[in-house]
């Protein structure tokens, strides 16, 4: 009998390990189609091997369902000068869209605040894309607050490298 999508069937979750970098950058893969960035994507399997499990930087979770990853999220910690404790951030989370609307990122979203909970850290953070509607509604709807009065600010690429050499040139 096929599965009914609306019984909502709770995932397990599991950490993820160095063998499943394939797996992760597909899930990154799905995220950025669905951002439409594909084309942004310059992750491999061995820069995530090297930066998840090598320098250990991130961790990965997923969510399984009938022995199935069907969800992921990347976070690490950050901190808060103002709690005086680590927070988590969270980077990415996606789910498989045949698995959406079952409640699986509500799941994983819980989990990772029973992870942050768990380590003590004062808040969970995150980024949403500013036309992504529906999960901006469930964020909201989930007790999240967005911070419209900040600004996310970044350096990339040749200003990126530009900066990290001005200081350079001046401390020689």
């Amino acid at each position: 009998m096929p599965e009914n999508p609306r019984i909502k069937q709770k995932p397990v979750f599991r950490f993820a390990a160095r063998d499943d970098a394939p797996l992760i950058l597909e899930f990154i893969k799905g995220l950025a189609e669905h951002e439409k960035m594909l084309a942004e994507v310059q992750a491999t399997p061995e820069l995530l091997e090297h930066w998840l499990f090598d320098k250990q930087t991130a961790e990965v979770l997923f969510a399984v369902m009938d022995e199935k990853e069907v969800g992921f999220a990347l976070y690490f910690s950050n901190f808060s000068t103002f709690l005086g404790k680590a927070g988590l951030y969270l980077e990415d989370i996606f789910v498989l869209p045949e698995y959406r609307r079952r409640g699986i990122g509500k799941a994983l979203l819980a989990k990772l605040a029973c992870i942050a909970v768990e380590r003590g850290y004062g808040r969970m953070e995150w980024a949403c894309l500013d036309w992504n509607e529906p999960s901006i509604d469930f964020y909201r709807s989930i007790g999240a607050d967005d911070m419209s009065e900040w600004t996310t600010y970044r350096l990339t690429g040749s200003a990126l490298t530009k900066l990290a050499e001005a200081n350079n040139e001046a401390n020689s």
